[in-house]
């Protein structure tokens, strides 16, 4: 439900509008050199507000640690890391409770939590959670110093010219969604099984708890339905597992090869667009015209590159312990 991993495991809580979001590792290993200021570089690369076409909403997204660090080292035992919410304007969302916001969760946590759920700021479906797993990522990083992790936004709204395509929305006063890529360097040949826990089908898993991502592909992903399998297999160089291409994106039977690990995600436009849309009044039974307000990213795939990268650590980091390659107790 709001747990993932298996040895290396996260479990995320609270609510947008809150007291606090935050999250629990449990599984990190003893030993590791942890401070607060170790995971700020990485939350502030997810704060809004730092470019264009983000939220105005900021938060100090100081990392406080309630468990699991002792004397600046990590004891073994679960860590809770907590951010307190601050700067909230819930009145924004209780004067259009009764519309559900269309591409937004609003009816179907309405349906399945029979009205009970926190609605304020998305509740517990906004990306304001996603902070706690940024801090998770930092740390799972900490643990992994010769594996590297970078994305990026390759696209935007349809223009390779980012700014191009953020430009589209702001004119249009509408959202817009992007492409993100990241690249796994360093990861070691053996990581994952076939079938169920391959590589490919857990990090699919964990990349689809970031909030608006509708699609993800490896390697040449949807290209290589239009390839020749001549063309599309990758040539090993040497017993080191090199491939003189990388189609498969690193990951072959569900294994990693020891090639870069490469994907890209498609991110849908924010649902809450300054757009005016029409939607059920669920009081009146009728249809009705109506503008969401509150604080909004443009493109939130803008933000989204370093949850990317933290989400991707969190399932190598796991992958690594379930292999026995990051022992339980650091020297």
């Amino acid at each position: 439900m709001n747990s993932f991993g298996r040895i290396f495991r996260v479990n995320i809580f609270g609510e947008s509008h809150g007291e606090c979001v935050g999250i629990t590792i449990d599984g990190c290993p003893a030993g590791l050199s942890l401070t607060p200021e170790d995971l700020l570089p990485d939350l502030e690369r997810r704060k809004g507000g730092k470019q264009k076409g983000t939220t105005p909403r900021q938060e100090s997204d100081y990392p406080i640690f309630k468990s699991g660090v002792f004397n600046n080292k990590t004891t073994g035992f679960p860590i809770t890391i907590l951010f307190e919410n601050k700067n909230v304007r819930s009145e924004d969302y209780e004067k259009q409770r009764s519309i559900p916001r269309p591409g937004h969760a609003d009816w179907v946590a309405h349906e399945k939590f029979g009205g009970h759920e926190d609605y304020r700021g998305g509740g517990h479906f906004s990306a304001r959670l996603t902070a706690g797993l940024v801090a998770a990522g930092a740390i799972a990083k900490k643990l992994m110093p010769l594996i590297s992790i970078q994305a990026k936004v390759t696209e935007i709204g349809g223009e390779t010219d980012t700014e191009k395509g953020l430009q589209k929305a702001i004119d249009a006063k509408d959202s817009v969604g992007g492409i993100v890529e990241c690249v796994a360097t360093g990861v070691p040949v053996g990581l994952g099984e076939p079938y169920f826990d391959s590589v490919e089908s857990v990090l699919a898993h964990m990349l689809f708890t970031i909030p608006a991502v509708k699609g993800v592909e490896f390697g040449s992903g949807f290209k290589a339905a239009t390839m020749f399998g001549s063309e599309h297999n990758d040539a090993i160089e040497d017993m080191s597992g090199k491939t003189r291409t990388n189609h498969a994106g690193g990951v072959v039977g569900g294994i990693s090869n020891g090639n870069d690990i490469v994907f890209r995600l498609a991110i849908k436009p924010t649902a809450s667009t300054p757009k005016e849309q029409n939607s059920l009044n669920w009081d009146t039974g009728q249809m009705e015209d109506f503008s969401v307000k509150g604080r909004h990213d443009l493109c939130v795939a803008l933000r989204a590159p370093v949850i990317v990268e933290a989400v991707t650590a969190i399932v190598l980091a796991d992958f690594m312990m379930l292999e026995q390659k990051i022992p339980r107790v650091l020297q």
